[in-house]
């Protein structure tokens, strides 16, 4: 079982590599939508990339009004 921590990383190089930002200036407390410059439309592709990267399933509503990586980090692993 991932811990928590090892679901953050690979959170956050997931998010490094879809929207090709190096990996070192994302951290676990930034807002995704203003540090990779990102629109809702392609915060909800990145969602179907950790859904199939974790292979879970997320629903909207708990993604609803999550902004950084370390709360989104910890709504993935409660369904792991």
């Amino acid at each position: 079982m991932r811990t928590m921590q090892q679901t953050l990383e690979e959170i956050l190089n997931l998010a490094a590599r879809h929207f090709n930002v190096p990996r070192e200036q994302l951290s676990p407390d930034d807002d995704f939508f203003k540090k990779l410059g990102i629109d809702s439309y392609q915060a909800l592709e990145l969602l179907t990339r950790l859904e199939q990267h974790f292979n879970i399933e997320l629903p909207d509503y708990e993604f609803q009004g999550v902004t950084d990586f370390r709360t989104l980090a910890e709504r993935i692993q409660s369904r792991l």
